[in-house]
């Protein structure tokens, strides 16, 4: 597989990735996603391959910030 990420604009990279495996494909094949920055944390999902308790941390905190988001609608 080659990868490659290429700057768009100041604001996004693209991610473009083709995989040559002739022992599964005919041919090489290539896809690409666009990457725009965001001013969220970013985890890499490697960092945390068997923590199976990460998702349920991730639910709760979105579960607080609806809460927290209620709260200050009523207000």
């Amino acid at each position: 597989m080659i990868e490659r990420f290429s700057r768009i604009d100041e604001n996004a990279l693209l991610y473009r990735f083709t995989v040559e495996d002739p022992a599964t494909w005919e041919r090489s094949w290539t896809g690409e996603y666009p990457w725009v920055a965001t001013p969220e944390p970013l985890y890499e999902y490697a960092c945390h391959e068997a923590n199976y308790a990460l998702g349920g941390i991730l639910r709760g905190a979105r579960l607080t910030e609806a809460e927290v988001a209620r709260e200050s609608q009523k207000k």
